[in-house]
C-alpha cells in the first residue's frame, strides 16, 4: 500500500522520501516546500518560497498537532497580531550585513527602499535522508543584495528527532563569506520563532489583532485571545525581565486547548559570544542573537563580527518542543548536554 500511494503522489508531482517509521520528508517543489513529519505526526515544513525572502521552518507543532507558531502573514487566526510579516515561524538572518537588513525583508517593501535588504535564496537540496531514530535536511542558500550579488553560501543542516514526546529540531548553519563582510552589532538577529498569541506574555497595550474573520483592522484594539505565556532563562530570570540577558537556554511555555506547552531553544558553547543575549519579546518575537550586544548591554559590550572572504564561521542551536509536563531544568541542562 505504501508504495501504491508513493507512485500516487508521484504521478502528482509530489515526491516523497520514505523511511520505515520515525523521521520522513514530503518533497512538494511546485509549492516549494518539504514537509517534515516524525512518526505520523507533520510536525513542520521547511517553506524555501520567494517571496518570503527567506527559508523558514513554518508551522512548528507538537506531536499532538496544537501549532505553536503564529500563522500571519500565511494563515492568519483570529485575535493574533498582525505586525511584522517578516516574522514567520522559525528563520536565521541578521538585521545588518555590510549594511543590508536581512531580517525587516519582506514582500510589502515598496521598490525604492529595496536596496537597503538583501534577502537569502534557496539553490539547493544536498540531502533528505529519512530514519527510524533521525532526518536530516541541508540545503544550500545565497544570501544576496538587492541586485542579486552573492555575499555569503549558507549549508544549513536540521536533524529531526523525537525522544520521549519531545521534538528536537538541531540546526547547524554554516556561513561561507564570498568577499569581506561585517556583521555590524545590531539586535535584529539571528535564530527566531514567532510565537502564537497564546503563548505571548500577558499584556493589556493596544495592539493590531485579527478580526473574527481574519482580517487585520485599521485601529490598535485588544485582541479575543487570552495570552498565558511566560519566559525562564537559564540563569532563573522569568517574563519580559529575559530580554537583553545572557542565558545558555530559554523558555517559553503556557497553556494551550487545555494542555501545557513549551518551547525551548539552547545555544550551543562553540558559538560566538556564548552564552548568547536573547531578543526574546513579550509579544512572541523569541530569538538568540550573538552577534548584537550593544543594546542589550545598554553599550558596555559591542562587537561587530567579521568574517575575511573565503572564511567561515558555523552556528549550531537547538529546538525542543514539548506538551503536556513541563520539562524540569535538571531535563534541560541534560538535552545541552548532549547537543
Amino acid at each position: 500500500m505504501k508504495y501504491l500511494l508513493s507512485l500516487s503522489l508521484l504521478l502528482m508531482g509530489i515526491q516523497v522520501v520514505w523511511s520505515q517509521e520515525g523521521v520522513r520528508f514530503i518533497s512538494k517543489e511546485d509549492q516549494q516546500e518539504i514537509e517534515i513529519w516524525i512518526n505520523g505526526q507533520h510536525i513542520s515544513s521547511y517553506l524555501y518560497r520567494d517571496e518570503l525572502k527567506k527559508a523558514v521552518l513554518y508551522p512548528l507543532k507538537t506531536m499532538s498537532g496544537k501549532v505553536l507558531s503564529r500563522g500571519f502573514p500565511l494563515d492568519t487566526r483570529p485575535g493574533e497580531r498582525v505586525d511584522h510579516r517578516h516574522h514567520l515561524g522559525h528563520w536565521f538572518n541578521y538585521g545588518d550585513v555590510n549594511g543590508l537588513d536581512f531580517w525587516n525583508n519582506s514582500s510589502d517593501r515598496p521598490p525604492e527602499k529595496r536596496h537597503r535588504y538583501g534577502e537569502i535564496r534557496h539553490q539547493e537540496f544536498l540531502k533528505l535522508e529519512g530514519g527510524k531514530e533521525k532526518g536530516k535536511l541541508v540545503a544550500r542558500s545565497h544570501w544576496v543584495d538587492h541586485e542579486g550579488k552573492v555575499l555569503l553560501e549558507e549549508q544549513a543542516t536540521f536533524h529531526f528527532q523525537e525522544k520521549e514526546g519531545v521534538i528536537i529540531i538541531d540546526r547547524e548553519s554554516e556561513l561561507t563569506a564570498k568577499e569581506n563582510l561585517s556583521f555590524t552589532d545590531n539586535k535584529e538577529g539571528m535564530f527566531a520563532i514567532r510565537l502564537r498569541r497564546e503563548l505571548e506574555l500577558p499584556s493589556d497595550k493596544p495592539g493590531l489583532f485579527a478580526d473574527k474573520d481574519g482580517q487585520i483592522p485599521k485601529e490598535k484594539g485588544q485582541s479575543s485571545v487570552e495570552a498565558n505565556g511566560n519566559y525562564e532563562s537559564s540563569e532563573g530570570i522569568r517574563g519580559g525581565e529575559v530580554w537583553g540577558t545572557r542565558a545558555k537556554w530559554m523558555k517559553l511555555a503556557g497553556e494551550l486547548e487545555g494542555e501545557s506547552v513549551e518551547i525551548i531553544i539552547l545555544d550551543h558553547p562553540e558559538n560566538p559570544a556564548y552564552p548568547t543575549y536573547w531578543h526574546a519579546r513579550g509579544y512572541g518575537l523569541f530569538s538568540a542573537n550573538p552577534l548584537g550586544q550593544a543594546v542589550f548591554s545598554k553599550g558596555k559590550e559591542q562587537l561587530n563580527f567579521r568574517l575575511a572572504s573565503g572564511a567561515s564561521e558555523v552556528f549550531r542551536f537547538r529546538i525542543l518542543i514539548n506538551e503536556g509536563k513541563n520539562l524540569s531544568k535538571e531535563k534541560i541542562e541534560k538535552f545541552q548536554e548532549k547537543f
